[in-house]
């Protein structure tokens, strides 16, 4: 346990190296306009171009970007401000702050519902109108059910378009095109052609083509949404782990709460039991246990005394203490690892440089075949109306719906199936980095063990036994307490809260009544033979009986030689990173047959050797469960934590298993490259549609109407294409 926690450099010298002021200064800013790769091109530009600015690196799914300058030009204002001017309102990120409102997923999902019901009532009106035409509708009729679609559509428009209509709007006012220009252009154009064809009489109106465009983009704008919410960034969360204010002693021997942001190195602090520690400190007075199973995984409390270092966010468990801060809050361990999850997010993967590729070129060439259409026809002796038809027919028949639905919709399905089998898919692009894994590296404690002490000789406990000794563990937050008064309520047993306990530090608990004296706790606290210590069990005596020894352990979880069998079979490399000791790793790569492991690993050191597998060529996934592995899991081609994980792995990991198996992991690989084949198929059939249809669109055989239901169709086609990943086991074959 001390040697993974040997972090003796992180107090004194990562407080040095971060107060500097020659070291470069990192400024975070949310950018909730970034909409598309231009975008996210054109804010690094513009704050690359800031004096003093060295690196700018913007991150779409998260909708930030992080500004690393020298400290003298860490100026957050003058970064919004040429931000603001570039025409992309942009903010601070606070510290456990969220970066979009939380309404944000519920208002597409508001204005998704009126275009649906719009198109869908539109809709109507128009297959009214067609059979019209077939049974000699008069033209009096027909005019009437198209103010009726206009009346229904105009409102319809206005609110379901205005996140397109708002964002072309920006980019319009500051010279710039993104891919809301020509949506909004195409949506535009066919509604005033409508209206004027309607005021006219004539039977060319295209509110439903107009609408319908709308309702399936949202659908498309509105997944992207709730994926970015789910990938929020992980690093402000951990802000969570730290307690707001402490207890100072002050010169006097006064105790004053203060803000923990007050706290500075070389303060003397008051820690009671059950508290976080506030920052990093070293211990001064008492013992107690700390939990640090945040930082190191390990679930056993590691047993502190005068001299030794806490870190920020662990808890003492059993006795106050007093300790000397020996960081500021910024410069904590705990903050340390929040800098390298971040570091790690802003990495850009292969298929978001793909993606940002095809959105440079497709803006501009949408509007320049839009526009080499309308002149044209012009040029060739048509009027306006034939020659801004064509044009429309062009905007809208390029729109890229089917391009957009071509992921989305794979995730959706695959996200479904998933949840079905007890896993949550959290990141958008999680689905393409998990069918590129050839390795899996997974942390110990609480992934491949339970991760949480178990009494293994329970079944040989009297019922008396279990009661008394539950009712002295009732007192105590410790984990190995905790064990017997679960194995107490897994038996069923009613246990009374015992009076008068008291708990010794480093010892146990101790209760004396007119029933005698009973303990629970260490051997030496309860009297056992010193040769009967043992690193993992707990001893209860009652008044002047033999001590009776509970037995405990970590198991590991039910499946894991069949998940880990599992995972060989289909050709992937496992491997085992744990930050516990070197024989609880080497018992456990035993019994699961992992032949590569390594132990007592600190959370940089993961990193680094994540970083060297990557180096190496290997896709890693990462599957932990503690804080220790949050950077590891960050860094990963992609990432798996358990339910019981840690919430800030949960929210640094791309996938999490809902259940206490690890066997859906094989069929989240599985999955995942199948639906890495069907997203490759959508998108051969978006591109097949563009290039059968565009052509059409340009000779003027195809109207914005056609140009609709072509453009609906392929969105069809690529929906229903994805939908094959929710059939059984042969699906993802």
């Amino acid at each position: 346990m001390a040697e993974a926690l040997s972090l003796e450099r992180l107090p004194g010298e990562a407080t040095a190296a971060f107060s500097k002021s020659e070291e470069p200064r990192t400024v975070m800013l949310a950018v909730p306009d970034m909409h598309c790769g231009g975008c996210m091109r054109k804010v690094e530009r513009v704050l690359l171009a800031v004096p003093g600015v060295s690196g700018a690196r913007a991150n779409l799914s998260a909708k930030r970007v992080s500004i690393s300058c020298a400290a003298s030009s860490a100026n957050a204002e003058r970064f919004i401000d040429e931000l603001r001017d570039a025409g992309f309102p942009a903010a601070l990120v606070l510290q456990g702050g969220p970066t979009e409102p939380a309404s944000a997923d519920q208002d597409y999902l508001r204005r998704l519902g009126v275009a649906g019901f719009a198109a869908a009532n539109i809709m109507l009106l128009s297959v009214a109108v067609w059979s019209g035409h077939a049974g000699d509708m008069p033209a009096s009729l027909q005019t009437v059910f198209h103010w009726l679609s206009a009346l229904i559509a105009l409102p319809a428009i206005a609110y379901a378009g205005q996140p397109f209509f708002s964002s072309a709007r920006r980019a319009l006012a500051k010279r710039r095109l993104n891919m809301d220009v020509p949506i909004s252009l195409g949506v535009s154009l066919a509604t005033a052609m409508s209206l004027y064809q309607t005021m006219r009489g004539s039977e060319q109106v295209y509110f439903d083509a107009a609408i319908t465009l709308l309702f399936f983009l949202l659908i498309g704008r509105a997944l992207d949404q709730r994926m970015r919410q789910r990938a929020a960034s992980a690093a402000e969360n951990l802000l969570g782990l730290r307690v707001p204010s402490t207890s100072a002693i002050d010169d006097s021997g006064v105790v004053t709460r203060i803000p923990t942001t007050d706290v500075r190195p070389g303060q003397l602090l008051l820690i009671a039991a059950g508290e976080r520690i506030p920052v990093d400190a070293r211990l001064l007075g008492g013992t107690t246990d700390i939990d640090e199973s945040l930082i190191t995984g390990e679930s056993r409390p590691r047993r502190t005394l005068v001299g030794d270092q806490l870190y920020c966010g662990t808890i003492n468990l059993t006795a106050p203490v007093e300790a000397v801060a020996t960081a500021v809050a910024d410069n904590t361990l705990l903050a340390e690892i929040a800098r390298l999850i971040a570091t790690a997010e802003q990495a850009r993967g292969r298929y978001v440089r793909l993606a940002d590729r095809a959105a440079r070129l497709y803006a501009p060439a949408v509007h320049v075949l839009g526009a080499a259409t309308f002149i044209g026809w012009m040029l060739a002796g048509y009027g306006w109306e034939p020659a801004l038809t064509a044009a429309i027919a062009v905007l809208i028949i390029t729109c890229p719906c089917a391009l957009a639905l071509a992921v989305p919709a794979v995730q959706v399905v695959a996200t479904g199936r998933l949840f079905r089998s007890g896993v949550v898919l959290k990141a958008a692009d999680g689905l393409e980095r998990l069918a590129e894994i050839d390795t899996v590296v997974f942390d110990k404690t609480g992934t491949l063990t339970l991760g949480e002490p178990r009494v293994l000789n329970a079944a040989t406990l009297s019922d008396a036994v279990l009661t008394k000794a539950a009712g002295l563990a009732l007192q105590s937050r410790h984990p190995y307490a905790r064990a017997v008064v679960e194995a107490s309520r897994e038996r069923g047993l009613s246990v009374p809260l015992r009076e008068g306990v008291i708990e010794l530090a480093g010892s146990g608990l101790v209760a004396n009544g007119v029933e005698g004296e009973c303990r629970l706790g260490s051997a030496v606290h309860c009297g056992a033979p010193a040769n009967c210590e043992q690193a993992q069990s707990i001893w209860f005596r009652d008044r002047a009986e033999d001590p009776i020894e509970f037995l405990l352990a970590d198991p590991l979880r039910q499946d894991v030689r069949g998940a880990i069998d599992g995972l060989v079979r289909l050709g992937y490399r496992i491997e085992i990173l744990s930050g516990d000791r070197k024989e609880a790793v080497a018992r456990v790569a035993r019994e699961t047959g992992i032949g590569v492991w390594r132990a007592q690993q600190r959370p940089e050191e993961k990193l680094d050797h994540i970083n060297r597998l990557t180096t190496a060529g290997h896709k890693v996934l990462m599957v932990g469960d503690g804080l220790n592995d949050a950077p590891a899991l960050a860094a990963g081609h992609a990432s798996i934590s358990p339910a019981n994980a840690a919430d800030i792995s949960q929210t640094a990991a791309d996938a999490v298993l809902q259940g206490a198996t690890l066997h859906p992991i094989a069929e989240t690989l599985l999955l995942a490259k199948a639906a890495r084949q069907r997203a490759l198929e959508n998108f051969a059939i978006a591109l097949g549609y563009n290039v059968l249809f565009v052509p059409l669109a340009v000779a003027g055989v195809v109207t914005p109407l056609i140009a609709a239901i072509a453009m609906s169709a392929s969105s069809i086609a690529v929906t229903l294409n994805a939908l094959r990943l929710a059939g059984g086991k042969e699906a993802v074959r």
